[in-house]
């Protein structure tokens, strides 16, 4: 009868053990905590990034509406107008329209009312819950659709929760300048 060798168990050596060891709780906790104090430090600059954003998207999307709105009563040859509300509801909105100063409103549920002889053409609303909130204005800005021109001529302010304030300065042939009030917000030059 032959006699398989036997084998023996052999203890991994420290070299091993070491190469499979892994965090220990303590140096997983000063991980997580040096974690958290980098993300507390940064949440207010990516807070403050968002609000940038949002109000410079709602300037632009302002802006290109009433270019929008000059170009409509242009190529109809009728009058179109930009009328700045804000609804019982909060927030603020503007529709723009054809008729009367006021004749269509905003209701502010995304909805928008128009008198007899008024026709809707856009409906934008800024939420009290989106921070952005565009300051009504008493005039609708009507844009003529023989010459081009726009009466009143108007400023129009964007502001965000922090105060930033954008203005959005329509003058009479509808050309549209923005500016900043009171800092600096992604470029934009400071109004005078």
């Amino acid at each position: 009868m032959t006699h398989l060798p036997s084998r023996h168990y052999q203890a991994p050596t420290p070299a091993l053990r070491t190469a499979q060891r892994g965090l220990s709780l303590i140096e997983l906790l000063c991980s997580l905590a040096i974690m958290a104090l980098l993300m507390g430090g940064a949440l207010p600059l990516f807070n403050e990034l968002r609000w940038s954003q949002a109000l410079q998207s709602a300037a632009s999307l302002l802006e290109t509406d009433l270019h929008h709105a000059r170009s409509l009563a242009v190529i109809s040859g009728r009058p179109v107008r930009l009328s700045i509300q804000a609804p019982a509801t909060g927030g603020s909105c503007y529709v723009v329209h054809t008729g009367a100063a006021h004749g269509c409103r905003c209701d502010g549920h995304g909805q928008a009312e128009c008198d007899a002889g008024a026709e809707l053409l856009r409906l934008v609303e800024q939420p009290v819950n989106a921070g952005i909130r565009l300051a009504p204005v008493d005039r609708s800005i009507l844009f003529d659709g023989g010459k081009g021109t726009v009466t009143p001529t108007a400023t129009l302010n964007l502001i965000d929760p922090d105060g930033r304030t954008i203005h959005q300065v329509v003058n009479i042939m509808g050309r549209v300048r923005t500016c900043v009030v009171g800092g600096s917000l992604g470029g934009l030059r400071q109004c005078t």
